[in-house]
Parts: C-alpha cells; structure tokens; sequence
C-alpha cells in the first residue's frame, strides 16, 4: 500500500512538473519582439530602431536588465494613429540572506508603464533610447 501511494506521489510531481514545462513554452511563443542592445553599432544616432508588423490587443514589456543597463531607458512605439512613449527607470532591489547579514545581492528591473495596447493590426515603429548608455546591456521583449 505504502509504494502505491510512493508511485501516485511520484505520477503527480511528474504530471505537475511536465505541465510547468508546457506553461511557459506558451509564454515564450507569444513573445511578439525581442531585441538584445548590447553593441553600440546596434544604435543610429544614440537610438535604437526597428519596425515590425503587430496585432491588435494588449502588450507588456518585459526587461532583462543589470547593474550596467542604461538607467533611463526611454521606448516609443508609433503606428498608424497609435503613439506610445514611456521613460523606464533602472530600479535596484537589495535583498540579504536572513542567515547572514554580509551576503547580499541586487536584482533589477525598469519601473514604468510595461502595458499597452494596440487597437487594430498594424506596422510600427519601435524606438529604444538608451539616453547615452549605448554600452550598457538589456534585451527588451513585447509579450502578447
């Protein structure tokens, strides 16, 4: 009796693990744009610019951001009727092991409005203005 219940346990750590897998392969495959501004040769006079066909409906930016990333990151999208600009700000967030009071380490995220929406298909404009940091590295994704 006590291997069966050992088994199922088992069965549904591994059903429970396969659909986390499954979860975020669906959020990947919805990941609209991505680009990773690492190289100053990637930027025509300071500022980043790409265009790209977008659905209508609801977006969020996402960051993958570090110490070094620009701390003013300012994006504009522009569309057939449609503008949308926002100055993201380098947040830094301390956190310290409660068993330790040396060890401590920084995450960072860019603080802003990360959701907008499109109102209909269309061709935009991407703009990514690092504000002078052409060196510091970030890679920027629109999440639908």
């Amino acid at each position: 009796m006590n291997k069966k219940i050992i088994i199922i346990c088992l069965i549904l750590i591994l059903v429970v693990f396969g659909l986390s897998f499954h979860h975020n392969d669906k959020k990947i495959t919805n990941i609209v744009f991505h680009v990773t501004l690492a190289d100053p040769n990637l930027y025509k006079n300071g500022i980043y610019t790409n265009y790209f066909t977008i659905k209508g409906g609801d977006y969020l930016f996402k960051f993958v951001p570090n110490g070094d990333s620009p701390k003013i990151l300012t994006i504009t999208i522009k569309g057939e009727n449609y503008m949308f600009s926002e100055n993201f700000k380098l947040i830094g967030t301390l956190h310290q092991f409660k068993e330790s009071s040396t060890v401590e380490y920084f995450t960072w995220d860019y603080d802003g409005q990360k959701v907008f929406s499109i109102p209909n298909q269309q061709v935009i404009n991407i703009e990514i203005n690092p504000n002078g940091n052409e060196l510091g590295p970030v890679s920027v994704d629109i999440i639908k």
